[in-house]
């Protein structure tokens, strides 16, 4: 199977100018050829591209890295997907745009969940591709800092979690930048109060998304094409599970083939339909039980249970546990 790649754009050596990292040495330390940055963006595996990360952390300072990259932060080290992000009329419609597209230039999901209080962005990576602490701290920080440059506003997050905490030599800073602590939880998230998530952007310009979306679609249904059906499958559950559909056939009719071939090609990946909805039944589990107050009965229906009994089973075979005891830990 060919690992999938993500276009690592050329702004970068600009980024790396502006925070005083000599590329050269950057590359070199990450193994990674000396002229990566000026030839036509170049494709990393997700493997070489958290390399780089760790080669700016230990250049750099693990600590520092988060703050220095959002103090750094331009419009002019922007790749194709921020440009539209950036284009958008407030926040929540950038993140559904960075959602869709961010895909093509880095090892990251971004799940975008509104809720009353405000909107959350959830960063995910790929098993295989777990970030460095510093890159995950990142993610946090550049969320700050792109809110800011989009509305020219000292925007601060009401809550921001993590799965490790910063370095202790670097919280003092990142208290004093992000104007909140990052506290402990299983994922990297942020969430924006409502009335920051719709504050209007004053780099918002119609015109600019126009040129860029036909671009952006075009290179998604590309890297759609070159997807395994396993991640197929696993990006159709994300939206069938809370509309309370699990099925095969569900999945199948979405992904605009029959059950039968479905099964077929998953046989071919050596996994089964059952197989990967159980992992991201439980990966969503965790993610309710530790960074949201839903009642279990709430994350059974969301997980595409009818039974909340039925959770209940299923999460104990996951876990050997009980949910409540997953919560408890968390908020421990």
């Amino acid at each position: 199977m060919t690992p999938q790649t993500y276009a690592f754009q050329p702004g970068w050596s600009i980024l790396l100018r502006d925070m005083g990292l000599p590329a050269a040495r950057v590359l070199r330390r990450a193994g990674l050829r000396a002229d990566l940055f000026t030839r036509p963006p170049a494709r990393l595996n997700a493997a070489d591209y958290n390399r780089i990360w760790d080669a700016m952390g230990e250049e750099l300072g693990g600590a520092r890295l988060p703050l220095a990259i959002a103090q750094a932060l331009t419009v002019e080290a922007f790749d194709p997907s921020l440009f539209a992000a950036i284009c958008s009329p407030d926040l929540d419609h950038a993140a559904r745009r960075m959602s869709r597209y961010k895909a093509l230039t880095c090892p990251i999901r971004l799940d975008v969940q509104p809720g009353v209080e405000g909107t959350t962005l959830v960063a995910n990576w790929p098993l295989e591709a777990r970030p460095s602490i510093a890159f995950g701290h990142t993610e946090l920080f550049f969320w700050v800092s792109f809110v800011r440059l989009a509305t020219r506003s000292p925007v601060r997050p009401l809550r921001l979690t993590a799965p490790h905490p910063l370095p202790e030599d670097g919280r003092a800073e990142a208290l004093a930048y992000l104007g909140q602590v990052i506290t402990p939880g299983r994922d990297w998230s942020i969430t924006f109060s409502a009335l920051d998530a719709r504050r209007p952007f004053l780099t918002a310009n119609p015109a600019m998304w126009s040129f860029f979306e036909p671009e952006l679609r075009r290179r998604l249904n590309e890297l759609t094409d070159r997807a395994t059906t396993h991640e197929r499958v696993r990006a159709v559950l994300l939206e069938l599970l809370p509309a309370g559909e699990s099925a095969m056939t569900s999945a199948a009719r979405k992904l605009g083939m029959s059950k039968r071939t479905l099964q077929r090609r998953l046989s071919g990946e050596n996994t089964t339909y059952q197989a990967i909805l159980a992992n991201v039944r439980e990966q969503l589990a965790h993610h309710y039980l530790s960074t949201s107050t839903l009642s279990s009965p709430e994350i059974s229906f969301l997980l595409g249970y009818s039974d909340p009994n039925s959770f209940y089973r299923a999460f104990h075979t996951w876990t050997g546990t009980t949910p409540e005891s997953i919560r408890a830990q968390a908020a421990s």
